[in-house]
């Protein structure tokens, strides 16, 4: 029988990992609080601010860990009734939300017929939405239908919210919406 090299490596370092492994166990080693220790020293200096992952409706508690306001790691909060500090795939994968290298920053506007994405700043583009709104509004609000029912409603603006969104905000904009007169109102939010 034929052994190459690399299997002769392959074999023994399975033997020698094997051998170690067993030897510490074998003497009652208890490898847990090496792992402990090693998941306090990841964010030893970290503070944790308590959030929501921003996935779903079900509002799965998160701990978010930061030094001098950088993200360094995002787990679940163990002291949720909710979720027990457990999290889903998408859950887990929080830190890749805020930490992408391609996510925007800034506020892109492209113009009707344009190629070309412009940078605008964020109090250019909130006015150019709130002008948008207001002159939708304006042309498209009914006070009554055609039988003189008192509708006060718009019909040409829909809204849709969901659970990346905090309770609070929903709430907030469920209120806006419904005062500006707009009925197409959806939202997974828990409110």
């Amino acid at each position: 029988m034929g052994l190459s090299r690399r299997d002769f490596l392959r074999v023994s370092g399975s033997a020698v990992a094997g051998s170690a492994l067993g030897g510490l166990i074998g003497i009652g080693a208890d490898l847990g609080p090496a792992r402990a220790r090693a998941q306090e020293l990841r964010i030893q200096d970290a503070k944790a601010t308590p959030s929501l992952c921003p996935y779903c409706s079900v509002g799965c508690a998160t701990l978010i860990h930061t030094i001098d306001g950088q993200i360094v790691n995002i787990e679940g909060d163990p002291r949720s009734p909710v979720n027990e500090g457990t999290l889903c795939p998408k859950g887990a994968a929080i830190y890749q939300l805020h930490m992408n290298p391609n996510r925007p920053t800034q506020v892109l506007h492209r113009a009707p017929g344009a190629t070309d994405w412009d940078v605008w700043d964020l109090e250019r583009a909130m006015d150019r939405v709130a002008e948008l709104v207001k002159k939708t509004r304006d042309e498209t609000f009914l006070e009554r239908l055609p039988d003189g029912k008192l509708v006060n409603m718009t019909p040409a603006i829909f809204s849709l919210g969901g659970a990346t969104l905090d309770n609070e905000w929903n709430h907030m904009q469920q209120k806006l919406m419904r005062g500006l007169g707009i009925v197409a109102i959806e939202n997974q939010a828990r409110i």
